[in-house]
């Protein structure tokens, strides 16, 4: 496990905060959070919210600032923002700000709180999957300012119950559980064939000028779906 994951780990036994509860944090804009960053993942709705604010096409995007890969443990399909030169600063920090501040990724949004899903451990059972929140420690900024967890979300317009992390969520754990099934029958090479449109449907098959969230559901959708009569194909 590294560093950045073992702070993760230990900041969600240990710094556990609901909604109401108050934090100290104010940024100062320093610019620390955004180098020496290896870890901004980004969601379709994070690819979809900057390319508009950037007016590009989502394939434009990816291309000048994103890389892409399969996570080495999870087998999910990723992509993240590029660090640039040898301090590893995101691509999108210009003179130390955010170029792209209104419509930045959810989790810089959120820094420094983090959240996390807990599905209920039987899989069986009707109850909701439930969000949960952290406190990790900045490293900058100052305490000069207290705001509560929903204060802070509601500063950058991220809802408390929002629908798509926990369906973003939902759809990963769905997907690994099909994908691990797939590949056990499929070679590397025909899984190479695979990822291309698993990538293209996931992170790029989107309207900017439609509406988000029926666009991502339908692209799951499919998805599942596919993996789910590939895996379904092998074993009869």
């Amino acid at each position: 496990m590294n560093t950045r994951m073992e702070e993760i780990m230990n900041a969600i036994e240990h710094n556990k905060l609901a909604a109401d509860d108050p934090f100290r944090f104010h940024c100062t804009q320093c610019g620390e959070c955004c180098i020496n960053r290896e870890d901004i993942l980004l969601t379709p709705l994070d690819l979809f919210r900057i390319a508009n604010e950037l007016k590009l096409s989502l394939k434009e995007f990816i291309g000048q600032y994103c890389e892409l890969y399969i996570g080495p443990d999870s087998h999910f399909p990723i992509i993240r923002l590029k660090p640039r030169d040898s301090i590893k600063r995101c691509p999108l920090l210009k003179n130390h700000k955010c170029s792209v501040h209104k419509a930045k990724p959810a989790m810089c949004a959120m820094f420094p709180i983090g959240r996390v899903i807990v599905f209920p451990e039987d899989e069986t059972s009707s109850e909701a999957p439930v969000i949960e929140y952290f406190y990790m420690n900045p490293g900058c900024g100052n305490n000069t300012r207290t705001q509560t967890i929903r204060e802070w979300f509601d500063s950058f317009g991220i809802p408390l119950n929002d629908d798509f992390f926990i369906e973003w969520a939902t759809f990963q754990k769905n997907f690994v559980t099909l994908i691990r099934e797939v590949e056990r029958f499929l070679d590397e090479a025909t899984m190479r064939q695979v990822w291309n449109p698993i990538f293209g449907i996931l992170y790029l098959c989107y309207d900017l000028e439609k509406d988000f969230l029926p666009q991502f559901r339908e692209n799951a959708e499919k998805l599942l779906r596919g993996l789910q009569m590939m895996a379904d194909t092998k074993t009869t």
